[in-house]
């Protein structure tokens, strides 16, 4: 009878005593004031639990440096990521959310709590896209996390375009603007760097307290103006960008003038030479191709294939057939799905010279595909009836260090499947 009266914690295995105890008043030997000023709160903490749960903690209160006090101070560590983290040391418990998870993958290592800083990391990778990859390689560079650090420069390459004009990326500190102006295998046009250090600098400006005029954007450029490649942009973009744009002085103007046109060629402090970007891959998922005097029809039906990959890749496009009638022009509607939401679509025009090769179709940015997950292609075309198609396809697919899988899709209204018909290849970056 009395021992009903007693706490239920009293009774409970180790691990439920002690998530009881999580931000609990009861026994509290220790408090935190937790954040900056005016962002404050207040935690209860146990100092035997914290001291097993992290060595820095042990130090602290148990240590020979050990200080007797009631209260500390913690101004550089959120509220919410400081209780993920004391959630996590009580409870052997993993609450993570993309608006604290870098607050306490800081605060997971600031106290060496490893586990949890894994699992942090494992979440920033998982999330990880072209609208937040240039933030986390700025994040992963300071947290000192390399595995990180090189899934970022995998999306920034492959997706240049969409994380340069990510919001995101006017966050960044001076030094990963730098590192990213300096990459060779970004993969985006000349332009959109520009005009991404440019928006980057005018953020510049206003955390530095500075009027966003165009010479003080040019100052806080500083020399990563070097870094972009001015002089091998196209001579239209720089006739009519910019040259006009006044971001640069009227020496630097006249001299890249001189070097697209002149024979002795000035020398720049600009880099010229393009970079190299990445070489796209393609997958065939077919060991030969043919045609019919009746085959292959398409009037406006749907080809589609289902596929997964082992590892993250970037889908470009697809290598499709044309005409086995001599030379024809298709119209082609390209479409990627994951689980019936559309991730990329476009519409393109193509020109088949009547062979049996395959001709490139691309959408306007690369998709990223995730492992281990189907995926939908499909492609809709409009021209002439008659193509070649694919037969004897595979069912498995190696190219390179990527495996693809094939199966079939209830989006086919055409004929395709994995043993024959269209989308022969898909176009991909690794």
């Amino acid at each position: 009878h009395e021992l009903n009266k007693s706490p239920r914690w009293s009774r409970s295995f180790v691990l439920c005593r002690n998530t009881v105890m999580f931000n609990n008043e009861l026994m509290a030997d220790i408090h935190f004031v937790v954040g900056p000023p005016g962002g404050t709160q207040r935690v209860p903490g146990h100092k035997y639990v914290l001291a097993v749960g992290s060595s820095v903690f042990h130090a602290m209160f148990y240590g020979e440096l050990a200080e007797d006090k009631d209260e500390i101070r913690i101004p550089d560590v959120e509220p919410a990521s400081f209780l993920a983290m004391l959630k996590y040391i009580y409870c052997d418990e993993i609450d993570l959310c993309a608006d604290t998870v870098l607050a306490t993958l800081y605060a997971a290592k600031k106290y060496i709590v490893p586990h949890l800083a894994r699992a942090c990391v494992n979440f920033l990778e998982t999330s990880l896209s072209a609208r937040n990859a240039c933030v986390l390689l700025s994040q992963s560079c300071l947290f000192e996390e390399p595995d990180l650090t090189q899934r970022c420069w995998e999306v920034i390459d492959a997706q240049a375009e969409l994380a340069l004009r990510s919001e995101g990326f006017c966050d960044i500190d001076a030094q990963t603007l730098e590192s990213i102006l300096r990459r060779e295998t970004l993969n985006a046009k000349e332009m959109v760097v520009l005009e991404a250090a440019l928006s980057w600098a005018e953020a510049e400006c206003h955390r530095q307290e500075l009027q966003p005029s165009i010479e003080n954007k040019r100052l806080v450029l500083g020399k990563n103006i070097y870094l972009i490649r001015i002089p091998a942009m196209a001579l239209d973009d720089f006739a009519n960008g910019v040259a006009q744009s006044g971001v640069l002085t009227l020496n630097e103007t006249n001299d890249i003038f001189l070097w697209y046109t002149a024979a002795k060629k000035p020398e720049l402090k600009f880099v010229c030479k393009p970079r190299k970007g990445l070489t796209p891959q393609r997958c065939h998922r077919f060991q030969s191709c043919a045609y019919r005097g009746n085959q292959w029809r398409y009037r406006g039906r749907c080809d589609s294939i289902q596929f997964a990959v082992d590892k993250r890749v970037f889908i470009t496009g697809f290598g499709l057939y044309g005409s086995s009638c001599g030379s024809a022009e298709y119209q082609a509607k390209i479409e990627l799905k994951r689980q019936g939401v559309t991730l990329g679509v476009a519409i393109i025009k193509y020109f088949s010279d009547g062979s049996s090769q395959t001709f490139p179709v691309f959408f306007e940015y690369p998709v990223q595909i995730e492992p281990d997950t189907f995926y939908t292609a499909s492609v809709v075309l409009d021209g002439n009836e008659l193509s070649y198609f694919g037969q004897e396809g595979m069912t498995e697919v190696q190219c390179g260090k990527v495996t693809f899988q094939f199966q079939c899709s209830s989006d086919s209204t055409n004929g395709t499947g994995v043993q024959g018909g269209q989308i022969p290849e898909l176009i991909f970056y690794a």
